[in-house]
């Protein structure tokens, strides 16, 4: 999938400065990461469930 089909959203907590951010779009099948401050640099992407452990883990659980 094209980067440019995404929907990408950052965070509620991310600034307006455009300081510091990643974005991510989900599909049904993986969650795409990128670097908010440089959209044309390549994303990346993991399976859901793939992201679903990442968040867990950071939020301590």
């Amino acid at each position: 999938m094209s980067s440019t089909e995404l929907a990408w959203f950052k965070s509620s907590y991310s600034g307006t400065q455009g300081d510091s951010c990643v974005e991510v779009a989900v599909t049904e099948q993986a969650v795409y990461v990128r670097d908010s401050k440089d959209v044309t640099r390549p994303d990346f992407s993991v399976r859901r469930d793939v992201w679903a452990h990442f968040v867990d883990f950071a939020a301590g659980a």
